[in-house]
């Protein structure tokens, strides 16, 4: 049964992250390989005020999504002056330096040593340390997420986001501010991203590094296509599959000297074929 409670607290956090995700590349067309930077950055938030200032949980998360949407803008501004492919390598380049940072600034995030000992949250004498408390506090939090992005995106906003994937130029005749509308939604998805990185370093209780590096910001991408891009749903269904599929192959007989690379392989290949006869994703109504 914690087998199951674990996997489906991953779902959460995940689907929290596709959905941060896909209001950037899928509705606003921007092809952003940089979230886990900002997943990192609400998890190592979480950790120092945790584990150095004995802070409340929830505070912390406010605080991270603060010092997350900060940062964002910043880069957010300096990516806005790219586009397409050159947007993509700049956010490649930033998740690279934040993860230089996590890696090397030693006296604030102790380096390849990571943090440990983060506490988990209680809240009106309710103790999260129980992990089926723990995922009905991630299932909340991914449906407020999941909903927000269903607001933003059926909104009057998030029509423009969509003329903005459509033809930017066409959409600026009509004198709408396109870097307004970019910036924004660039910094609103980075600040749901922190929300993930908080319940990761929580639940985990270690934060290290090697949790939000480049590979991690591809895969989170792959989530989004896999599911459908510029579609919520889709967003979720592509957490689930690729957080499932991975620990169904685990139960697959193959011979134990060369299981794990087997399973990466038939991992791989089913992600292929996916992309080559489904491009759009499962339910998704644009493709890269």
């Amino acid at each position: 049964m914690d087998y199951f409670v674990h996997i489906a607290i991953l779902i959460g956090i995940y689907s929290i992250l596709a959905l941060s995700l896909n209001l950037i590349v899928g509705y606003t067309g921007l092809l952003s390989i940089t979230q886990a930077a900002f997943y990192g950055i609400g998890a190592y938030v979480t950790a120092i005020l945790l584990t150095s200032f004995g802070m409340n949980f929830f505070l912390s998360i406010v605080i991270g999504m603060i010092i997350t949407g900060v940062v964002s803008l910043a880069i957010g501004y300096v990516l806005s002056k790219f586009d397409g492919d050159y947007f993509a390598l700049g956010s490649f380049g930033f998740n690279i330096i934040v993860y230089s940072i996590f890696l090397n600034w030693q006296s604030l995030t102790r380096g390849p040593l990571g943090i440990p000992g983060i506490a988990k949250p209680v809240l009106f004498n309710i103790d999260f340390s129980n992990n089926f408390y723990f995922l009905i506090m991630v299932a909340v939090f991914a449906l407020l997420v999941y909903f927000i992005s269903q607001f933003i995106t059926r909104s009057s906003f998030g029509r423009v986001l969509k003329a903005i994937r459509e033809d930017e130029k066409a959409i600026e005749v009509f004198g709408y501010n396109t870097l307004f509308f970019k910036l924004t939604i660039f910094v609103i998805g980075a600040m749901i991203a922190s929300i993930a990185g908080a319940l990761f370093a929580s639940y985990i209780t270690y934060v290290d590094p090697t949790s939000f590096a480049l590979s991690e910001s591809i895969f989170i991408l792959a989530i989004i296509i896999l599911g459908g891009l510029a579609n919520n749903k889709g967003a979720v269904i592509g957490a689930v599959c690729l957080v499932i599929l991975p620990e169904a192959l685990r139960f697959v007989g193959f011979p134990s000297d060369i299981a794990a690379q087997m399973r990466q392989v038939t991992y791989g290949l089913i992600l292929i074929l996916l992309m080559l006869y489904r491009p759009q994703g499962l339910i998704g109504e644009y493709k890269l």
